[in-house]
């Protein structure tokens, strides 16, 4: 074969298919690490297999779930910091995945950036992998796509897509009566919401992401950067224990819009704001920016990530799982007749 008249390649285009290439051997041992029952095929080829039978199910019902980092990856890019945006992104998905009941059984990755920087892009994909490893969900295949023109100056997007199982008819909510008890599951921090919102706070704040953390230990980009908690194995030991009725991941919106979601039409909750300390990082973006509890409540998970709907009757079993599975676990209040949320008590 002749070469052509100006020699041109794809490489002089700006995408490095040798590059990609070695990205896929560097995160192989990543994702060998992940590997769990069910899975049939490696990262490499054109598809991922992955046997139902096999990870034990008889009669499965698929759960799929897909999501982003948001505009935290701003900070991420802006710090050079990516060590942990991968968790995020596998949590974001998995937490959806447990609130239909589902197990999390595989994940696949999309990362796409102008130009390829391996060592950038392998960090992020192991991080990808530890989320996937912690929550017992194998990384069975994504996609990096190098797009120069599209994405300039470092920056980049991560999508994820999580596959999940359940036994025929073991799907939440269900069951959800007036007098459930809520319980809350702490968050670690802000998680991967309202980062449009924190990103002006700072901006106001005068600081930058390397100050000193006005509210924590460290510099104030690393304590935003803390990654989304996972909950998937602690609440899916819940759910097989008996007694839960619904879990409401608590993401963009808050409270006072994802519980709605998983209660029966004609019914709300009666939350009391004072079942639990509002963690430092948002008693600081509040009192910087002047933020009113209301916005607060459906913005931000305010300290409360995960929410539980569980009978009066195995509350305190259940409780004492969470808590042994390392939860700090808060007992919110209660599934009420007549919809809405209702706060009493102060969380400001």
């Amino acid at each position: 074969m002749t070469s052509g008249k100006n020699g041109l390649t794809y490489a002089d285009a700006g995408v490095d298919i040798d590059a990609g290439n070695t990205l896929v051997e560097r995160i192989k041992p990543a994702a060998k690490r992940t590997s769990r029952s069910g899975v049939m095929s490696g990262l490499g080829g054109f598809g991922a297999m992955f046997d139902l039978k096999a990870a034990g199910y008889n009669d499965p019902i698929l759960v799929g779930a897909t999501d982003g980092v948001g505009t935290k990856l701003r900070i991420a890019i802006d710090t050079g910091r990516f060590d942990t945006i991968g968790i995020d992104l596998v949590a974001m998905c998995v937490n959806d995945l447990v609130c239909q009941g589902a197990e999390p059984l595989f994940f696949l990755d999309y990362f796409a950036t102008g130009k390829l920087e391996l060592d950038a892009a392998t960090t992020i994909i192991e991080g990808i992998a530890e989320g996937c490893s912690r929550s017992g969900c194998a990384l069975i295949g994504g996609e990096t796509a190098e797009m120069p023109g599209m994405y300039h100056g470092g920056d980049f997007d991560l999508a994820g897509f999580a596959v999940g199982a359940m036994e025929r008819g073991a799907d939440l909510p269900k069951g959800v009566v007036a007098g459930d008890v809520l319980l809350g599951l702490a968050s670690d921090g802000v998680h991967s919401n309202g980062y449009s919102l924190v990103r002006k706070v700072v901006e106001m704040s005068g600081l930058g992401w390397d100050a000193d953390c006005p509210f924590g230990d460290g510099n104030l980009g690393d304590a935003l950067l803390a990654p989304t908690r996972l909950y998937v194995k602690q609440t899916l030991a819940a759910v097989r224990a008996g007694g839960v009725h619904a879990l409401a991941h608590i993401t963009g919106g808050g409270l006072t819009e994802n519980l709605p979601r998983v209660l029966p039409e004609g019914m709300g909750a009666d939350i009391d704001l004072g079942s639990w300390e509002l963690p430092p990082v948002f008693r600081w973006l509040a009192e910087t920016a002047g933020l009113a509890e209301a916005e607060m409540l459906k913005t931000f998970n305010a300290g409360v990530g995960m929410v539980l709907s569980v009978s009066a009757d195995d509350v305190d079993a259940i409780e004492a799982l969470l808590r042994a599975e390392g939860e700090t676990v808060y007992r919110l209040g209660t599934v009420t007749e007549g919809e809405g949320m209702r706060y009493t008590g102060a969380l400001l």
